[in-house]
């Protein structure tokens, strides 16, 4: 872990040496893509959250983004990964990413390295792709659509694929045993992009050895929920 930081130290140096002047106009927000409730007929209920903090210019910014899911049932936060990031344009519509990640959820902690690109990909997908380097090293990645059905109605589908390359036991993941997130969610823009709420479906499931070892600790390999919530951009 200590060599990896250093390597992402030393990428994150290389991109700050090549920072702009001051004269640049500094761009600042925050944008919250999901903070909802999810739920379903099996009694399950948690609040999921999904969002980043930008300060920096167009051509380098600062992102630290915040993700989880808090079970109220349980009273048990499952997951819960923070991210700071510097991000890089390298073409017209791709970023490069650098920085590192903490996963602090009900249990034993992770830190990781971050490698990735993250942009606008054909026909206007929004992919994020990321390379987790520690000592149980993983790749993830997101990508999501929005599309108009009138200037204020949006449906926003999305999907997530994350992938183990080891075994790390302590928190039920099995090496080559993904975790897929697929989504649709409708949402209704109130004020502008600012504010809009939404209703939708999130289905989860895990394959292969992460899969297995969730079905021998009695937990589902498998879950569907309706979800509500709002889309906050400031």
């Amino acid at each position: 872990m200590k060599h990896t930081l250093i390597w992402v130290g030393l990428i994150g140096s290389a991109i700050l040496s090549t920072s702009p002047s001051s004269a640049e106009s500094l761009i600042w927000g925050v944008q919250v893509e999901q903070l909802e409730h999810r739920y379903n007929d099996n009694g399950s209920n948690a609040i999921a959250w999904d969002g980043d903090a930008i300060v920096g210019t167009d051509e380098l910014k600062f992102v630290l983004r915040s993700e989880g899911e808090f079970e109220t049932d349980g009273d048990v936060m499952e997951t819960l990964e923070t991210q700071a990031r510097l991000q890089k344009p390298i073409s017209t519509f791709f970023d490069a990413v650098v920085g590192v990640r903490a996963d602090t959820p009900e249990g034993p902690d992770r830190f990781h390295g971050v490698v990735g690109v993250k942009g606008l990909a054909p026909q206007w997908f929004e992919v994020d792709a990321d390379l987790y380097l520690s000592e149980h090293p993983s790749f993830r990645v997101e990508a999501e659509y929005e599309a108009l059905i009138t200037n204020r109605l949006i449906l926003t589908p999305s999907i997530e694929v994350d992938i183990p390359f080891t075994d790390d036991r302590e928190i039920e993941i099995g090496a080559w045993g993904p975790k897929l997130e697929v989504g649709a969610r409708l949402s209704y823009d109130v004020l502008d992009r600012s504010i809009a709420p939404y209703v939708g479906v999130h289905y989860e499931r895990t394959f292969g050895e992460t899969r297995d070892i969730a079905l021998e600790d009695g937990k589902e390999g498998d879950a569907l929920f309706f979800v509500t919530g709002i889309r906050l951009m400031y």
